[in-house]
């Protein structure tokens, strides 16, 4: 399965507290922190719900290799 790199990049202060706890869910506590998920379907829906405040972006094979 592919895996894509998340990296917050928007604050949420003055947003609603789900999209919070949602960017909290994702492991995201500090902005340009960035994680690495499975591509699935309940993290794509959590993406979709937060897209105005992270970016994603694919991670290749070889980066995950020298991880």
């Amino acid at each position: 399965m592919a895996k894509i790199r998340i990296t917050y990049t928007k604050s949420v202060i003055g947003y609603n507290a789900k999209q919070k706890a949602t960017v909290e869910a994702l492991g995201l506590r500090r902005l340009h922190q960035s994680v690495v998920h499975e591509d699935s379907p309940v993290i794509l829906g959590m993406i979709n719900k937060v897209s105005h405040l992270v970016r994603v972006e694919p991670v290749e094979a070889t980066e995950e290799a020298t991880k």
